[in-house]
């Protein structure tokens, strides 16, 4: 079974990715009871936390029912990530998620996310230095390398490793890929298989069906997947991929009744949990997942979308179960 740090997963464990404005305390709990195995905050700002920024502050909150919980956090300067780990230790995570991955430009251009793929080094003495301030098992998430020309993750996953990384989630795309292109998993494969590796290795990337995650263990050998896009307005996506592992059978698909259910509660656990405001604004992007499928539902899901009172879009969330209670989904 693999470990991080002293907690024992499950074989092959299914974890949430850390994914900005997705992966929120609403959203962790609709997933876990649906089979996730482990869950990982929204990446946070290390300068964004160590001066108090609201957002960021708000992004450490975490609950008992999420063990095993990561809080991810990216940053380039020692000193900020250093005062960081002090700060978010202080939640009481389960592990500590080093984001070595972000592509996107605002990361990327300040040198964290995937800018450190630039500097090993840099990512190594992170990594270190971090280990040696906290006994909260430090992990990391990374990508194959910056781009095609200087993929060397066998060699930055021992070396990441070797100061004491407790296990290592790799992206099958480098940064210059972005999220175009397919997801190679041959590379995160040969990191799993490196002699000198004895920790977690998780792939990630492209894992959007019960097939690939099958595929992901019995013939790349990793020691588990992380789901991210998949299980967007899909938090079932995780309880599926369990029942093909244990039947070779897929899931039957998901009720109307069940999908109002979990845009409903999903809606009210995020007005509870940030404001009404944003509660409306945030989980308006999974909608279109939830309802996926059903025809003529343009004029609902416009609803859903633009109605900033909580009230109207519930108000639609009953009337999408009242029209559509006969409809049958086939995937």
């Amino acid at each position: 079974m693999p470990k991080i740090g002293d907690i024992v997963l499950p074989e092959f464990p299914l974890l949430l990715a850390p994914m900005e404005d997705v992966s929120d305390p609403p959203f962790r709990a609709l997933c876990k009871e649906q089979g996730a195995d482990v869950v990982y905050t929204e990446f946070v700002s290390s300068e964004g936390l160590i001066r108090n920024a609201a957002k960021s502050v708000m992004k450490l909150d975490i609950y008992e029912k999420e063990r095993p919980v990561g809080i991810q956090i990216f940053g380039a300067n020692m000193d900020s990530m250093l005062q960081t780990i002090d700060i978010v230790a202080e939640s009481k995570p389960d592990f500590i998620d080093i984001n070595f991955g972000c592509p996107v430009k605002k990361v990327v251009s300040k040198g964290a996310g995937a800018g450190i793929l630039k500097d090993v080094c840099l990512m190594e003495q992170l990594t270190a230095e971090m280990v040696k301030r906290t006994s909260i098992p430090i992990t990391v998430k990374t990508r194959l390398g910056w781009d095609h020309e200087s993929i060397r993750i066998v060699e930055v996953a021992e070396r990441l490793q070797d100061v004491g990384c407790q296990a290592i989630a790799i992206h099958g795309r480098t940064r210059a890929q972005m999220y175009k292109g397919h997801a190679d998993w041959k590379p995160i494969a040969q990191v799993k298989n490196n002699p000198r590796m004895h920790i977690p290795v998780f792939g990630n990337g492209d894992v959007d069906t019960p097939e690939k995650a099958v595929e992901m263990r019995d013939s790349y050998g990793l020691d588990g997947a992380m789901i991210g896009r998949a299980s967007i307005g899909n938090p079932w996506f995780f309880k599926q991929v369990k029942h093909f592992f244990k039947t070779g059978e897929h899931l039957a698909p998901i009720s109307i009744e069940e999908r109002v259910e979990a845009a409903r509660r999903h809606l009210q656990m995020s007005i509870e949990w940030k404001g009404e405001t944003l509660g409306v604004f945030e989980t308006r992007r999974h909608y279109t997942n939830y309802f996926k499928g059903i025809p003529h539902f343009k004029d609902y899901r416009t609803k859903m979308v633009t109605s900033d009172d909580p009230k109207d879009v519930f108000a639609a969330f009953d009337e999408v179960l009242e029209h559509f209670a006969n409809y049958q989904f086939t995937t």
